[in-house]
């Protein structure tokens, strides 16, 4: 844990918000899901709120109310469709100034070697302010876009049987393989490879580009990157995590881990797995951040903030579930909760608004002044890059050499 006194917040966007009706709010924006400036203005007002970073949702099949099932359930009153998550992060990062910019990436179907160039790129397109969420997708019809490998089905309440608990190893020691790849392309150019020396006519040191020579049970990837190492050297890397493999990758691959706790009790229980798996990856002395998720819908009275679920909810045909704890309150509410979470161990909180923008905006122009008065919450960003916001020192290449050999 960082020994920052204040609690870090970010938010967490997709579509029109969290909760499937929230597209038919008055102030919602349907039409403009899929337009940039959509995009921009909500992280645009994150960083008015001095949030530390955003994360953009992102999957590869169409969204669904079931997420395990084979195919999509049909539905034609939810938001379905959306932009790539990257994209959209490289299109905002140059009109914002501050704020981290993290979209979220499906590593079980895509090449680590794409996904390095893309974010060393957001890096330098944001001047230092990237991160990736890795995310998991084992499911038929996420294979079935890509034709090259199957997956068993399985239902969500089968996850804890045999087959399910093998998927899910196997699909989280993948994802492992994959961030360690991606971390050693990032380091594969030296921070001076680049000498731009018109005089001598050398634009780079080539001995201070290095073949990665990555060979594991999931990938064999000889590198080395095709571009330099980013402003960051190791852009952020985020999970979510629920049980125990997955708070295994947060622990010995992650930066940052989102989690799903209900109360306090589950706070201790939950960082001391991935505290576990960080000393058994030899990263003990190394910040390994725990955000907690919750989704958010705020009002002005907690009367009224529960009436507004429960007229989500009837608009929706069908009570709202979530993975993580749903809070319907008041701000100064959510701000006990958040200190009592934070004095129990979390390093901060990624908050998922119910609605867009009116979430997100009773965040920055209410939570976040809450939370300053109580002297939880920075009241202007401090740091450059978003390792700085997080505290998280810029780490050397790996591959640097001293007089010709290997760090």
């Amino acid at each position: 844990m960082a020994d920052h006194p204040r609690l870090r917040l970010a938010v967490a966007l997709d579509g029109a918000g969290w909760h499937p009706a929230a597209w038919q709010e008055p102030n919602a924006r349907p039409q403009d899901l899929l337009t940039p400036g959509y995009w921009a203005g909500l992280v645009q007002e994150a960083e008015t709120g001095l949030l530390d970073f955003v994360t953009i949702e992102d999957s590869l099949s169409i969204q669904t109310d079931a997420p395990f099932g084979v195919a999509d359930d049909e539905r034609t009153d939810r938001v379905r469709g959306r932009l790539d998550a990257v994209l959209i992060a490289s299109r905002i990062a140059p009109l914002t100034r501050h704020i981290g910019i993290v979209p979220t990436a499906i590593v079980t179907h895509t090449e680590p070697f794409h996904l390095s160039k893309a974010i060393a790129t957001l890096d330098y397109v944001s001047r230092g302010r990237a991160g990736v969420r890795v995310q998991v997708a084992p499911r038929p019809r996420d294979a079935a876009l890509f034709g090259r490998r199957e997956f068993p089905e399985i239902s969500y309440a089968d996850l804890g049987s045999p087959a399910g608990e093998e998927l899910i190893r196997e699909a989280f020691a993948e994802a492992a393989d994959y961030v360690e790849v991606l971390r050693r392309l990032w380091d594969s150019w030296e921070d001076d490879a680049e000498i731009r020396d018109v005089a001598t006519g050398r634009f780079i040191d080539r001995d201070k580009i290095h073949y990665i020579d990555f060979e594991g049970l999931h990938f064999d990837v000889k590198g080395p990157s095709i571009t330099p190492r980013p402003p960051q050297g190791q852009p952020v890397v985020a999970a979510l995590a629920h049980r125990d493999r997955p708070f295994e990758l947060v622990g010995a691959s992650a930066d940052v881990g989102f989690v799903t706790p209900h109360n306090a009790a589950d706070i201790a229980e939950i960082a001391a797995q991935i505290r576990t798996a960080q000393d058994a990856a030899g990263r003990s002395g190394e910040t390994v951040h725990v955000f907690g998720d919750i989704v958010v819908l705020l009002d002005e009275t907690e009367q009224s903030a529960r009436d507004r679920l429960a007229r989500l909810n009837e608009e929706a045909g069908a009570a709202y579930e979530s993975d993580a704890l749903v809070f319907a309150g008041t701000v100064e509410g959510l701000a006990d909760l958040l200190a009592t979470w934070h004095a129990a161990g979390l390093s901060g909180f990624r908050l998922r608004p119910a609605v867009l923008p009116d979430d997100l905006l009773q965040i920055t122009r209410e939570l976040v002044p809450e939370l300053q008065r109580r002297g939880l919450f920075h009241d202007a960003y401090d740091a450059e890059t978003l390792r700085g916001a997080l505290g998280l020192p810029r780490p050397v290449s790996r591959y640097a050499t001293t007089e010709g050999t290997p760090a």
